[in-house]
């Protein structure tokens, strides 16, 4: 919106096709590029931003040929807001419905709650063509692979479908510290969310909370640790990693539900973050219904760990004529 640069005043958009569905504070922070967040919402709340001559709150949803009135706006002063860099990803697949990144572990699926930057806003950085790039899911800071990301209004609605009704087949590896047993294991514990007195988010088992149900498997184990394959039935927030460590597990390298001790020790081994990467995707296509496999293979920072697993149990196998356990071959 180059106007805003420039003499601020009132800007008039009648919302198209591609556009409708989208949550307006979502909507002005494309839209109104350079103006900080903060103040996006305070104009909202003030009743400013008006869609159809009539007052909405953050959460409203446009729909087409809705006509939303924009305040005038300054850009932030120069220097205020960090740049966001454009970014190529690796791609794990991508057609005009959506595309799938691998996404790496250490970076915010989007900016908010101190980071000033995402996945999403560098992808939109890096393709500034794209009409429209938006989430259909979220990953975890901490968490590697697949996550994905919509082309179409159209898709990104049917996206949101199928993971909330369980169309997805959506599987992750996690090393988890301990001697897992059984084979197949379904996890059934009810979550919920609360702030730490810091303002952080956390979530714990809670019999009042929403329902989430984890299904894991045995893939490998070593003396001390086990590689476990998780299916995920429901997508709460850090699902898999409260999942587990209730059940007496925790992930290794997790710095919020984790063994803080172990995971010190666990940097000075070669495991430099938390072990929880999505690595297959099953999904019906968002448009043409064709069923689609997509895969992220494990990445080298974990890849490495657990050739260092397999060497150390080796030792110990040549030592002592003792070793893993491997449901199935890794």
């Amino acid at each position: 919106m180059k106007e805003l640069g420039k003499a601020p005043k009132v800007l008039r958009h009648v919302v198209d096709v591609e556009e409708a569905g989208q949550r307006i504070d979502n909507f002005l922070m494309r839209v109104c590029k350079g103006v900080p967040k903060s103040h996006v919402y305070r104009v909202l709340r003030s009743g400013e931003v008006r869609v159809n001559s009539r007052r909405v709150d953050q959460t409203y949803r446009l729909v087409e040929l809705d006509e939303v009135r924009i305040p005038p706006m300054r850009l932030a002063e120069p220097g205020a807001v960090a740049p966001i860099p454009a970014r190529d990803f690796d791609i794990l697949y991508e057609d005009d419905a959506f595309l799938a990144i691998n996404k790496p572990a250490g970076m915010a699926v989007h900016g908010g709650s101190g980071v000033s930057f995402g996945v999403i806003e560098s992808l939109r950085r890096s393709r500034p063509q794209a009409k429209l790039l938006e989430l259909a899911h979220r990953l975890d800071r901490e968490t590697s692979g697949i996550l994905l990301v919509a082309k179409k209004r159209s898709a990104l609605t049917s996206l949101h479908d199928a993971f909330r009704d369980g169309g997805m087949d959506k599987r992750y590896y996690a090393l988890v510290k301990g001697r897992w047993l059984n084979p197949v294991q379904h996890i059934r514990l009810a979550l919920t969310k609360y702030l730490t007195e810091s303002g952080e988010r956390r979530v714990t088992v809670d019999s009042d909370g929403k329902h989430a149900h984890s299904i894991a498997e045995l893939e490998v184990r070593w003396p001390g640790y086990s590689l476990l394959g998780v299916r995920i039935k429901t997508g709460r927030t850090h699902q898999i990693r409260v999942h587990l460590a209730h059940s007496g597990f925790v992930i290794a390298g997790d710095e919020k539900y984790g063994d803080f001790a172990l995971n010190k020790t666990l940097r000075k081994e070669g495991l430099p973050r938390m072990f929880l990467h999505a690595h297959s995707l099953s999904l019906d296509h968002p448009l043409s219904g064709e069923r689609l496999h997509i895969n992220a293979p494990l990445p080298e920072d974990l890849a490495g760990f657990v050739r260092r697993l397999d060497a150390h149990d080796k030792r110990e196998f040549d030592r002592t004529g003792a070793g893993s356990t491997h449901a199935r071959e890794f």
